[in-house]
């Protein structure tokens, strides 16, 4: 949360994509819950957490963070997931994580996940600096509603995730370029 664009990315994730679908449990409001998650716990130095273990089994931590939203908004239509942003590029950005390989370049070990090694095959040949395209080597995940609660590429969400994913290996710093032309101020 002391990166700026991470923090504008989160905020507009939970604000602008997940509110908006969120059922209201009626124990604790949702809108109060992300308003103390983004500005209380995040923030506070006593709570640490780790970039690893937070990617630690994320294949299996995106149906449930994110495949009942994508379901809601694909109840409301084709126009509401198309208008989606921020889960499209969580989830780029989360594929470009499989690849191993930081912003600046710099081979690193993914966290363990159940997945991780079949899903670092289906991306096997993509490199920082290729140019793409990718829809043909991302379409066997993003066709799996087990990981997203529905079908990606039925639903056109696919191509745009296909083209940020691709703005994202373009070369050194893509990924903050990339975060920094969806999440502008």
């Amino acid at each position: 949360m002391k990166n700026p664009l991470l923090r504008r990315f989160v905020t507009r994730l939970a604000y602008d994509e997940g509110l908006p679908v969120a059922a209201h449990p009626g124990i604790i409001d949702p809108e109060e819950f992300v308003h103390e998650v983004l500005t209380k716990r995040f923030p506070n130095p006593f709570v640490p957490d780790m970039p690893q273990r937070i990617a630690w089994d994320t294949s299996q931590k995106v149906p449930v963070r994110f495949g009942v939203t994508l379901k809601a908004y694909a109840a409301r239509g084709a126009d509401a997931l198309e208008g989606l942003v921020y889960i499209p590029l969580f989830i780029a950005g989360w594929l470009r994580y499989l690849l191993g390989v930081d912003d600046e370049g710099i081979p690193f070990e993914i966290s363990p996940d159940p997945l991780g090694p079949a899903l670092q095959e289906k991306l096997a040949g993509i490199s920082l600096g290729d140019s793409g395209p990718y829809t043909e080597n991302l379409k066997p995940i993003l066709s799996d509603e087990k990981l997203f609660g529905i079908d990606l590429v039925e639903s056109d969400l696919a191509e745009k995730i296909s083209v940020m994913f691709g703005e994202m290996v373009k070369g050194p710093g893509a990924v903050t370029r990339t975060l920094e032309k969806y999440c502008r101020e």
